[in-house]
């Protein structure tokens, strides 16, 4: 079995007490009873400071679930980085409606969020949070301080790589944040830890920072497949640039769909394959299981990483009316979590006999959906388990082991075909109908479900990205480089707060700046039309 990169983590001089994320004090000096001195002179602790870089993605502290929260403001759980961003992501979309009245999570299926929103809040202090931790090691690890710390021969050209590592979970960061917020504030290791207020970048400065770091960490980071599972490697960098490429027409009002074949590509060639049973990457063993078709993933395990948000949230919360909680491995249903008709139409058959990838649940289940808050109002969704892949379970039935695949590679797949329709060069539409199909054969167990040139066009390949990452977090991209996020074009079940689907203003294409962040930093200007 592969072994993960689990998150061990001390709490060391790069831990930030308090909201640390607040933006006007993105690197502040820790209240420790260690110093960042003391603590860079051994690079014993190296591997566990970059550990807690990679935790910030999965964990919500440093003692487990409760206790000993990042940030403030907020439930720990609630605050998990892999929890927010899909709430973010999935929630507004056609893809996941939440049965629970907690705050204002409503607000993000009726598409009438503010700057005052909690989650929202939460979101970009994780988001802020995450950056400035990596900023501190990226400081702590540059060549004059691994000379000065003694850090030298093979220990120092580690430390190097752990700091590739560290800009590369900065920069996917920092996109989450251009792609969610637009304009927003910026500080990497070049700034002094002090207190000031970090001046605010455009959208298209924020592309081209986050350009140049992943074409500089490509000479950086390891081969593809050559890191610990769970680690960064070259192909990471690469399908984030092909992601970054696909939306840059959004991002900066010029479209690079050349360059999003380019990188897809690289990652086509990589050395990844699709595994072959669809189920297999959402279950409690997906490290062992589906390693050639994930290129990184936030990793869990249920004694070690114990959170309620992560897939523990994905799982627990999907279960809920006449299921039965032990079927998917865990002992509790938190019975939040559905879709709407518009995800399960995408699917010939919802009892997945065609499409293996239709993982519904609907006995007592209604299609459509009269109330939100009823959680038999709309198809449960199974995707997430804590069982294994032989019939056995998690190692805890709280808290699941199954990771979150941040990229697998039909993302490149697909990316590659959408660039190709688009009219990017460098590609053709016989590789871009291959790799469909691919996908195709794999759900449907044969050629049966095999397309043809004619029905590949941009609206199938929309179609086909529901299919294949419903629930991991694409969605509301995918909507808005279509253009139907927004307006009146494609509604969907309680878009913009009406049972039918009405239009949305353009403006929510892009989330608030939240109000305490500009009442904190007077260099922050707020998003148009909130």
């Amino acid at each position: 079995m592969i072994r993960k990169f689990i998150y061990n983590t001390m709490l060391a001089a790069v831990m930030i007490g308090g909201l640390a994320a607040c933006t006007k004090d993105l690197d502040r000096n820790p209240i420790t009873e260690e110093t960042t001195a003391s603590v860079y002179t051994k690079f014993s602790n190296y591997k566990s400071i970059l550990a807690k870089l990679y935790a910030g993605l999965a964990t919500t502290g440093q003692t487990g679930p409760t206790g000993s929260a990042d940030i403030s403001g907020i439930d720990e759980g609630t605050s998990n980085y892999i929890r927010a961003y899909f709430q973010m992501q999935e929630l507004p979309t056609d893809e996941t409606v939440m049965g629970w009245n907690d705050g204002t999570i409503q607000n993000f299926h009726r598409m009438n969020w503010t700057a005052d929103d909690n989650f929202i809040t939460a979101m970009f202090a994780r988001l802020f949070y995450q950056i400035s931790q990596c900023n501190e090691f990226i400081r702590q690890t540059s060549d004059a301080k691994l000379s000065s710390n003694g850090i030298t021969g093979s220990d120092a050209e580690t430390a190097k790589t752990f700091r590739a590592e560290a800009r590369f979970l900065r920069a996917l960061s920092y996109y989450h944040a251009m792609d969610m917020f637009g304009n927003v504030p910026f500080a990497t290791d070049t700034n002094q830890v002090s207190y000031y207020y970090p001046n605010q970048v455009t959208r298209a400065q924020l592309f081209t920072y986050i350009e140049s770091e992943l074409k500089d960490l490509e000479s950086q980071l390891v081969d593809p497949g050559a890191n610990e599972y769970g680690r960064a490697d070259k192909a990471c960098v690469w399908m984030l640039l092909s992601r970054l490429y696909l939306n840059a027409a959004v991002y900066t009002g010029t479209d690079r769909y050349t360059d999003a074949i380019t990188y897809s590509s690289k990652v086509i060639n990589a050395g990844f394959s699709l595994v072959n049973n669809y189920a297999n990457m959402f279950m409690a063993d997906n490290n062992a299981t589906s390693r050639t078709e994930f290129l990184l993933t936030s990793n869990y395990d249920g004694a070690r990483t114990q959170t309620y948000g992560g897939t523990t949230y994905l799982t627990c919360a999907s279960i809920g009316g006449t299921m039965t909680p032990a079927d998917h491995g865990v002992s509790s249903a938190w019975a939040g979590l559905r879709t709407t008709s518009a995800l399960v139409k995408l699917f010939p058959d919802v009892t997945g006999a065609t499409d293996s990838r239709a993982m519904f649940y609907t006995s007592g289940q209604n299609l459509e959906i009269n109330d939100l808050a009823t959680f038999t109002d709309g198809y449960a969704v199974t995707k997430w388990s804590n069982k294994t892949s032989t019939g056995g379970r998690g190692s805890s039935t709280t808290f699941v082991d199954t990771d979150f695949p941040l990229f697998r590679l039909p993302e490149a797949y697909l990316n590659y075909a959408e660039a190709v329709l688009r009219g990017g060069s460098g590609g053709n539409t016989g590789d871009a109908l291959t790799y469909v199909n691919a996908l195709r054969t794999r759900a449907y167990g044969d050629a049966s479900g095999n397309i043809t040139s004619g029905q590949l066009t941009l609206q199938f390949i929309l179609d086909e990205r529901g299919r294949e990452f419903y629930w991991e977090g694409y969605r509301r991209t995918d909507l808005i480089r279509y253009g139907l996020f927004t307006g009146s074009t494609y509604v969907w079940p309680w878009k913009g707060g009406v049972a039918a689907g009405a239009a949305v203003g353009d403006f929510r294409n892009l989330y608030p700046i939240p109000a305490t962040e500009l009442v904190a930093n007077p260099n922050l200007k707020q998003n148009s039309g909130y």
